[in-house]
């Protein structure tokens, strides 16, 4: 194959269309613009969100709240759903989302403390709940910040 015998695949190319290019061409004069008008005239057109002059959507919901660019988003999980795993095993965000536990990796792991763990595992995550802290060990297991 050579690269002058490439081709797009069926349907993915669309042909061009030279606008206001005669009557014969079946797009000429006002090339698909109607007759005057701000649509018609060159650069027109109305701004996204514009409405008429009719008070915009966003302008009549209210502003609610504030909201953190800073904050962090934790990927959650309760100590109860660790006993998925073997014994020995060590769980992180990777071997989570891998296994379809977690969906979404965000800015790191939280494990919360709900649930019984009846496996000894070594876990790495951001943060530990107290309580999850404690279970993790009192099974066996080690609770280790990454």
């Amino acid at each position: 194959m050579k690269l002058h015998e490439l081709s797009p695949a069926a349907g993915s190319a669309k042909a061009a269309w030279r606008k206001g290019r005669g009557p014969g061409s079946g797009n000429g004069k006002t090339a698909g613009k109607g007759h005057k008008g701000q649509n018609a005239r060159s650069g027109g057109g109305v701004r996204p969100g514009f409405e008429g002059g009719q008070l915009p959507l966003y302008r009549k919901l209210p502003k609610r709240g504030f909201n953190n660019k800073f904050a962090k988003v934790y990927s959650i999980i309760n100590v109860s759903d660790l006993n998925k795993f073997e014994n020995g095993a060590t769980v992180n965000l990777e071997t989570l989302v891998n296994c379809g536990i977690v969906r979404k990796e965000n800015d790191g792991l939280k494990v919360l403390g709900n649930g019984e763990l009846k496996k000894s595992l070594t876990v790495e995550a951001a943060i530990f709940s107290a309580t999850a802290k404690e279970k993790i060990e009192a099974a066996g297991g080690k609770a280790e910040v990454k």
